[in-house]
């Protein structure tokens, strides 16, 4: 779980590095509103592809005994697993200037991946329905939270501040309760991290749609795969807390 959350930190320390310069649409009202929502479906759709390699990814690795003993009797593998997701997450925000639409993308599909391989243990952990039932309650409080960042007037600039010390501070929760192993910590944990990645949904749909209200056309690949890259951090973990509430365990 530190991992994603992890992931999550490291792409906001990195994600200034991102500096869309200019508007491509002088005054022409239309002609902006058309253009952000064209960026909009590009993040949802390259998410949402995401999203599905990485489900189908653990499916397969869950479904291989070989490669599920290799990562129990060989924790360096899961080591590498790891450290790869750090670097695909800083290799994407902080070089997002310099990388291709493409090659950028293709790094984020990787990354998904990567996870999804490293996701293939909540099949031993919890139950197929509990999984599939789960993954419905995050679609529906994922897409309200998103239609909410986008359509709300409302600046969410210093909620969005308050949520990233919030998220420090649960990943501090998150690292001493894995010396403690207190049922109640890891129960405000749980409930905390859905709140926390329930704001943070809001607060980056609105980040990216005005990052996307100021970004040169050239540049709206790029920021259509660090937007898809942000939304899918937000998605896999505000599922896997709801996992840990709504789950049963095998």
């Amino acid at each position: 779980m530190c991992v994603r959350i992890l992931t999550k930190t490291t792409m906001y320390s990195n994600d200034n590095n991102y500096q869309p310069t200019g508007y491509g649409f002088n005054g022409n009202s239309q002609a902006l509103t058309n253009t952000v929502s064209a960026t909009m479906r590009k993040v949802y759709f390259r998410m949402t592809l995401a999203l599905l390699v990485t489900a189908f990814t653990s499916l397969w690795c869950a479904s291989s005994a070989a490669f599920m003993n290799y990562l129990i009797y060989h924790s360096w593998a899961t080591w590498a697993l790891i450290i790869a997701e750090f670097g695909l997450v800083i290799g994407i925000s902080a070089g997002i200037n310099k990388l291709s639409s493409p090659v950028a993308t293709l790094l984020f599909y990787l990354f998904a991946i990567v996870n999804g391989m490293m996701l293939s243990s909540i099949f031993i952990v919890y139950s197929t329905t509990a999984i599939v039932k789960t993954f419905f309650i995050t679609a529906g409080t994922f897409g309200a939270m998103s239609v909410y960042g986008y359509f709300t007037s409302k600046n969410l600039a210093k909620v969005g501040s308050f949520l990233f010390m919030a998220l420090i501070g649960l990943i501090i929760a998150s690292v001493v309760n894995i010396f403690v192993h207190s049922s109640g910590l890891d129960w405000i944990i749980s409930i905390a991290g859905v709140l926390i990645f329930v704001g943070l949904t809001a607060w980056d749909t609105q980040q990216i749609k005005q990052m996307a209200m100021a970004a040169p056309a050239a540049s709206i690949g790029r920021l259509a795969t660090l937007g898809a890259l942000s939304l899918y951090l937000d998605f896999i973990n505000l599922f896997l807390y709801l996992l840990r509430i709504f789950g049963n365990r095998d």
